[in-house]
C-alpha cells in the first residue's frame, strides 16, 4: 500500500532525553464515568487489540475481549496486563458466528471492532463484510450504544487521480476498481467492511465511530510479529535488499490504540478519523534507522534510485488532534519498536562501537 503522492506536514522529533516518555492525549475521562462499565474488544489478543485493551483497563473499565481461542498461549500476554485479574475476562467469538458475538457482546455498553487479518486473500472481501455486519448486528440485538470500528488509510489513499497538491483526510476514499486490479484486496476489503458498518449501525440505531490508522509501528505486547513490526526487523538487519522509491504513513500503536478509546469516549465523536503520526519517503525512514542504530546493517540500496524522489503528500489528523491525541513522533516509535524487538528476542543485540579517543 505504498502511495505516490505529495508533501508532508512536517513533525518534531524527539531528543535522547524525551525517547522514554508518553504523552497520554491531554484530555481524559474521569475515573467515575468509566468505572465498572463493561466494552467488548474483538481481536484482543492482536497487535493494536492488546494495546486498545491495554488503555482501556488503565482508565478503568471492564474489558471482555475475544479471541478464536482463549486458552492459546499467544493470548498470555493479555492476562498479565495491569488491572487484567480484577477487570479482564477472555471469550471465544468468530465474527462469522453471531451468536458467539451476542454472547460476547452481552451486557457490553460498547463494542470495540479490531479484529481482521490482514492478507490479499481473495475471500477476505465477503468474510469482512459479513463479519462487520454480524458484529454491528450482534453489538444492536445486545443493547450496546456504542461501536467503534478499526478501518484503514489502505480504504482512503489508494487513488491514483487524486490531485498531489490534495489533502489527504477523512473525506477521501480509495478507488476500489483500482485496488482490485492491482490486486489490492485487503484494501477493498476495508472499504467495503467500513461502508457496511456504517449502512448497518445507521438501520439499527447504533452510534459509529471510524479510526482509520496506516502502517502501525511501537512495541508490541504479544510475543510474535506483526506485519509491520516485521518490516522494521527486515529493514533493520538489512534482509530486505532494497526500499522502494515510494513514500508511507506511519503511526505508534499507543496513538491508535488511544485514537480508539477516545473516538468511544467522546459524546459527539462519529465519523471518520484518520489516524496518520507522519507521511514520509522510505528513505527517510531508514536514514532514521540507521541514525538511532548506526550498528545495524540497515538496508541502504533505493529502488529506481535513477529516477527523482517521489514526495510525501499532505495530510490532516485534525480530527482526532480536536479529540485530545497529540501524535508520537515516528523517531520514537521507531527506537522503541527496535528496543522491544531486541528485548523479545526477535532482534540481536548488536553492541554500539565507541569511537576510539583521539
Amino acid at each position: 500500500m505504498e502511495d505516490r503522492g505529495s508533501h508532508t506536514e512536517s513533525h518534531p522529533v524527539p531528543n535522547a532525553l524525551q525517547l522514554n516518555h508518553r504523552h497520554l492525549g491531554s484530555i481524559t475521562m474521569s475515573s467515575s464515568c468509566c468505572e465498572q462499565q463493561l466494552v467488548c474488544v474483538t481481536g484482543a489478543g492482536g497487535f493494536i487489540g492488546s494495546w486498545v485493551v491495554k488503555e482501556l483497563l488503565q482508565r478503568g473499565y471492564r474489558v471482555r475481549g475475544t479471541a478464536r481461542d482463549p486458552a492459546d498461549r499467544k493470548n498470555a500476554h493479555l492476562l498479565a496486563l495491569e488491572g487484567a485479574k480484577e477487570r479482564l475476562t477472555l471469550c471465544r467469538a468468530d465474527v462469522l458466528d453471531r451468536d458467539s458475538l451476542r454472547a460476547a457482546f452481552a451486557g457490553c455498553h460498547g463494542v470495540f471492532h479490531v479484529a481482521s487479518p490482514v492478507s490479499n486473500d481473495p475471500e477476505l472481501v465477503p468474510v469482512a463484510v459479513e463479519g462487520t455486519r454480524n458484529v454491528i448486528s450482534a453489538a444492536a440485538d445486545e443493547g450496546a450504544r456504542r461501536v467503534v470500528f478499526t478501518s484503514s488509510y489502505g480504504a482512503v489513499h489508494m487513488d491514483p487521480n487524486r490531485c498531489p497538491d490534495a489533502v489527504l483526510d477523512e473525506t477521501c476514499w480509495s478507488d476500489y476498481d483500482f485496488c482490485k486490479r492491482t490486486e489490492n484486496l485487503y484494501c477493498c476489503a476495508k472499504m467495503m467492511a467500513e461502508i457496511t458498518a456504517t449502512k448497518e449501525a445507521a438501520a439499527r440505531g447504533l452510534q459509529l465511530a471510524v479510526v482509520l490508522p496506516c502502517i502501525t509501528v511501537g512495541p508490541v505486547l504479544q510475543q510474535t510479529l506483526n506485519v509491520s513490526t516485521h518490516h522494521v526487523l527486515r529493514y533493520a538487519m538489512g534482509t530486505k535488499r532494497s526500499i522502494p522509491n515510494a513514500v508511507a504513513a506511519y503511526v505508534d500503536v499507543r496513538d491508535v490504540a488511544l485514537a480508539h478509546v477516545l473516538a468511544y469516549e467522546r459524546p459527539a465523536a462519529r465519523g471518520r478519523y484518520l489516524c496518520i503520526g507522519t507521511v514520509l519517503h522510505r528513505a527517510q525512514l531508514v536514514a532514521m534507522l540507521r541514525e538511532l542504530f548506526p550498528q545495524y546493517p540497515v538496508t541502504t540500496k533505493c529502488e529506481d534510485d535513477d529516477k527523482p524522489m517521489v514526495k510525501p503528500y499532505r495530510f490532516s489528523n485534525q480530527r482526532l488532534r480536536d479529540l485530545g491525541l497529540d501524535f508520537t513522533p515516528l523517531r520514537k516509535s521507531l527506537y522503541e519498536t527496535v528496543v522491544c524487538l531486541q528485548q523479545k528476542g526477535h532482534l540481536p543485540v548488536i553492541k554500539q562501537k565507541l569511537r576510539a579517543c583521539l
